[in-house]
């Protein structure tokens, strides 16, 4: 009965035109997570945090420059309203690998990718 409420719920989400997208998305030590850097509409993170050290988000235009810098502590949830043609950027500066649970709403059409 479980799994048929599922179905139908996935069936109800995409046939109503919802965008979502979750994901727990790994980091490496020292590397940031890049999530929308190419031509997109807006879009809305919530990002929690569940490792052991803080994370660091920023917004990044695709034009180039960055800006509204914000820290995560670890176990922590925080909303991200993010501009079209903007990329939503999640840094890991500590020394170990961290760990984000991402529920993501808008234009899913994102690119996604990592840098260090």
């Amino acid at each position: 009965m479980k799994n048929v409420a599922s179905v139908f719920l996935a069936l109800l989400c995409f046939t109503a035109s919802c965008k979502t997208l979750t994901s727990n998305t790994k980091i490496k030590p020292k590397d940031s997570f890049i999530l929308g850097n190419n031509q997109h509409g807006p879009f809305q993170v919530k990002l929690k945090n569940v490792s052991e050290n803080e994370l660091f988000v920023h917004r990044a235009p695709v034009s180039g420059g960055k800006h509204s810098e914000e820290k995560v502590l670890p176990n922590k949830q925080t909303t991200v309203k993010v501009e079209s043609d903007t990329a939503l950027v999640i840094e890991n500066r500590s020394n170990e690998a961290a760990s984000v649970d991402l529920y993501i709403t808008g234009d899913t059409g994102l690119s996604m990718g990592y840098k260090n």
